[in-house]
């Protein structure tokens, strides 16, 4: 598999990943992957982490250059078939019905949604 990586000015970055060799995700998104070191980042292996902290975290340049590097097809893929209960019910929404256009595919938002930006006493009364 080859990887054109681009950087966020949307120029040809000089690494190019081949079978083996490992692209990297450019140094501008270390805020956003903050876990971990990008240089020490493969987009494909370590793609379960990026990809979700870019949806989260990322301005439109970093979406864009998310979409430039992966495409729609793999991005609406990976969110469909590895949910992550990292996103807020607002982020949740807005990959799901904008940048993915999948508003007619039922996810359940259980699966997406955190409960930390869920309303907690409503959650706490519903168990008692």
């Amino acid at each position: 598999m080859r990887w054109k990586v681009l950087s966020l000015s949307g120029q040809k970055s000089r690494k190019w990943g081949i079978l083996g060799y490992m692209a990297h995700p450019p140094k501008s998104l270390q805020p956003i992957l903050w876990s971990a070191e990008v240089s020490r980042l493969d987009l494909e292996k370590d793609k379960g982490y990026i990809i979700p902290q870019v949806f989260i975290y990322g301005t439109m340049d970093e979406l864009k250059w998310l979409f430039q590097t992966y495409g729609r097809e793999t991005l609406t893929r990976h969110f469909l078939d590895h949910p992550a209960k990292l996103y807020s019910k607002k982020v949740f929404h807005f990959v799901k019905n904008n940048l993915l256009h999948v508003a007619n595919k039922y996810l359940d938002e259980e699966d997406y949604v955190t409960s930390i930006s869920g309303p907690l006493r409503q959650r706490a009364a519903n168990r008692v």
